[in-house]
């Protein structure tokens, strides 16, 4: 199981203290220390499967996690599990969100909830959660854990307008506090516009994704640009799961999304803009995500993902008596997620991680979420408490609560602030030093808007963003101010999930504070909480590099130069492929590599041994579903690896089919019961075009015993897609090997079959 290597890429930090803060341990709320390291799944000591996560952060300070309905233990099934969390690595089981006997009368017998996203509405928890063909429904409380109320169908059971599964559902609120809702399954995502209070789709539907086994959808807005991460291929089919998290982005919520080489996500065509995928470390099938920031700022990708050593559970009895066999284990996965010349990666390219690695930021070097009262802070605010936020402060007239501790430098600030009866501001000190110089961020009922204003010695400057004219200003918002140098950004958000509601940035003037105390002050009646400073994170700024290939191995490689059948290539099956023009030329047939039916025609040649990778020039002009060539890795008839294009019937396309980049692996299935004697699957990786050029790059882990092999994929020779990779138990030497299969009436032209070393991978 191949393990990509990085250097060290970051982490140096700004923010001091002077003397260190001395915040009381909270009863419950962030951790007193942020752990150094984490592995995953960060889920192992509280569950042992979490699929399709969401996370929040609560009012209280904790972390909280919801995932599929899923024998979390191994033996009984939980509907809509509950975990929760001071650290966001350290995990503890908080209950279900239904039970088989109390759960709402509308739904069918044998439901089974899964994909369930969480939101902070108008002081409200709202978790959504799918039901297939029986549409998605909603619930609600005034607590992360509940207990919940039933609010029954936001997209109704059949005909919502969405050509696909009602499943997988998100919301996401826009800058103009618009609630949309996105959700779909098997091929196609859609997007509608919701009411006020986010209870119910009103809108248009617009489909705005189309994929093989697109799904998964989930909305952030970062830098005036709307992002669309999804899931395509397989989820759940064990060591056989190609699931690859995928993203495209648009300058509006309803779309169109494109890809970072131009592809309109509603092209029929595999995708580009890849995210996450298997990289050969254990990990297989990532995906299904959403997305957590911590407390320097730093986003997280939170994702499941299988392990390819133990992949599947034996047959379960779900709540309904019915059996499940093979379910997979889909635990809680965490990685950094970084944003390199304006998308999205996990860990720079790196993939899933294993092993230790540096944990999120989950304390504060000044701050509290005073839920153990208010050492380290001075001032007239009083101590107060709710069930939502339990302990918080309460201020009244034009007064400040300031840290007694101090920060400086390259810093995160951020609080929960709502407005009382009567309150027409609550801001929150970024940086104060005195009454004279300080930079505080304002949210104003009177202006309606986020202001931001920079005090230097009588001077002021302002900055502001208009609030949404629906925006409650008596239920908490969290806001949040980074500051990198001389540059500020500030924005409010009523969850911290990507959807802010106003930003502001700006240019700090000259004088401007670079240290002091962080705090809240409030003009009229205020609320505060959790209230703290962490060290800014240090972007990650440059991808790990692409693999590099070495000199071409002349002696495994072809230019399919002369005529008539080619000789240096080993028959299977009698293939028609024959030498024209400088190219190989081989109609497709109606045979199949496909478990126990092995029909199909290959060309096969060794190999070399060691490293290697081998590539290919393609023109392809299928038109069919199922039609496909190119390359294969063999080593018999039921263990292979092939990338070829692919052409695949659209789920409910009306005739439509899908051109994709399919990576694809047959083989012994582990961990199945009764067991399986082979399993095929794939994953896909970049655009196809009517000339794509393909690329495996093979190792073999002599470690684990395994073939690790790596896709990739060009539609101009020279500008690589690098996407995931597969790995096989070996039992011999793969032999490199040609295809042109599964449904006739398509040409494949092969210009060229080149072999080389490999310099790094």
């Amino acid at each position: 199981m191949r393990q990509l290597v990085i250097g060290a890429l970051l982490l140096a930090s700004t923010v001091v203290t002077s003397p260190p803060a001395q915040a009381a341990a909270p009863a419950t709320g962030p951790a007193s220390s942020t752990p150094a390291t984490y592995s995953n799944p960060v889920s192992g000591d509280a569950v042992r499967t979490f699929p399709d996560p969401a996370m929040i952060r609560g009012k209280d300070g904790l972390w909280y996690a919801y995932g599929t309905t899923n024998p979390i233990d191994g033996k009984n099934e939980h509907i809509l599990p509950m975990l929760t969390s001071a650290d966001m690595v350290h995990w503890t089981y908080a209950g279900d969100v239904y039970t088989g006997e109390d759960h709402p009368s509308w739904w069918p017998n044998g439901a089974r909830p899964w994909a369930p996203d969480i939101r902070y509405v108008n002081g409200n928890y709202h978790l959504t959660y799918s039901l297939s063909t029986s549409g998605v429904g909603l619930a609600t409380s005034p607590h992360p854990t509940g207990p919940w109320t039933d609010r029954g169908r936001i997209v109704p059971a059949g005909g919502s307008g969405c050509p696909t599964n009602n499943i997988d559902q998100a919301v996401y609120t826009d800058v103009n506090g618009d609630n949309y809702l996105y959700w779909g399954s098997y091929d196609t995502i859609c997007v509608a516009k919701m009411n006020a209070d986010a209870t119910e789709v009103t809108g248009e539907v617009t489909q705005i994704g189309r994929g093989r086994r697109m799904e998964g959808g989930f909305v952030v807005r970062r830098d005036d640009w709307y992002y669309l991460f999804y899931s395509d291929a397989g989820c759940c089919d064990g060591a056989f799961s190609g699931y690859t998290v995928k993203v495209g982005r648009s300058d509006n919520p309803l779309g169109p999304f494109t890809t970072p080489t131009g592809v309109d996500l509603m092209d029929l065509t595999s995708k580009d803009g890849i995210v996450l995928a298997a990289n050969g470390n254990g990990w297989v099938g990532p995906g299904h995500n959403a997305i957590q920031t911590d407390l320097s700022g730093q986003d997280w990708l939170v994702y499941h993902a299988i392990p390819s050593s133990a992949p599947e559970f034996g047959p379960v009895t779900t709540t309904w008596g019915t059996t499940i066999a093979n379910l997979a284990r889909r635990p809680l996965m965490i990685d950094r997620l970084d944003w390199i010349d304006g998308w999205p990666v996990v860990r720079a390219g790196a993939g899933p991680s294993t092993g230790e690695q540096p944990a999120p930021v989950t304390t504060w070097s000044v701050g509290s979420t005073f839920n153990s009262g208010t050492d380290g802070w001075k001032g007239p605010w009083k101590p107060a408490s709710d069930p939502d936020s339990l302990g918080h402060l309460t201020g009244k007239g034009s007064t400040s609560e300031l840290s007694d501790e101090t920060v400086q430098g390259d810093v995160r600030v951020e609080a929960d602030l709502r407005l009382g009866e009567g309150g027409s501001a609550a801001g929150l000190f970024v940086t104060r030093e005195n009454g004279a110089r300080n930079i505080t961020a304002w949210l104003d009922r009177e202006q309606g808007a986020l202001v931001v204003t920079t005090k230097v010695n009588g001077k002021t400057t302002t900055a502001s963003s208009p609030l949404p004219a629906s925006f409650d200003y008596g239920s908490w918002h969290n806001v949040a101010a980074e500051r990198r140098g001389n540059a500020l950004v500030v924005s409010v958000s009523a969850d911290r999930l990507g959807d802010p509601l106003a930003t502001v940035a700006t240019t700090l003037p000259g004088g401007a504070p670079t240290s002091g105390a962080i705090g809240v002050t409030t003009r009229g009646a205020a609320d505060a909480d959790n209230v703290g400073a962490a060290p800014l994170y240090t972007p990650v700024t440059e991808r790990v590099a692409d693999p590099v290939l070495g000199e071409r191995l002349t002696a495994y490689s072809d230019e399919f130069d002369g005529t008539g059948t080619p000789t240096a290539w080993a028959r299977v099956r009698n293939p028609s492929a024959t030498l024209s023009n400088g190219s190989l030329v081989w109609p497709t047939q109606n045979a199949e590599l496909f478990q126990g039916t092995n029909t199909a025609s290959i060309l096969l040649r060794d190999a070399p041994q060691g490293d290697f990778a081998v590539e290919t020039k393609l023109t392809f002009d299928g038109t069919r579903g199922n039609q496909q060539a190119g390359l294969l890795l063999y080593e018999n008839d039921d263990r292979w690896l092939k990338l070829t294009h692919t052409v695949l019937p659209l789920n409910q396309g009306n005739g439509a089919v899908l051109h994709q980049t399919e990576f694809g692996k047959e083989g012994p299935r582990p961990g199945a019961t009764p067991p399986t004697a082979v399993a095929n699957a794939p994953m896909f990786g970049g655009p196809a075009a009517r000339t794509t050029w393909l690329r495996l790059l093979y190792h073999y882990d002599e470690e684990n015993g395994e073939h690790d092999v790596r896709m990739a994929s060009s539609t101009d020779g020279t500008h690589w897609i690098w996407g995931g990779s597969w790995s096989l138990p070996r039992t011999g030497p793969v032999r490199i090997g040609l295809i042109s299969m599964n449904t006739a009436g398509a040409t494949a032209t092969f210009d060229y079959l080149r072999t080389y070393e490999v310099t790094s991978r």
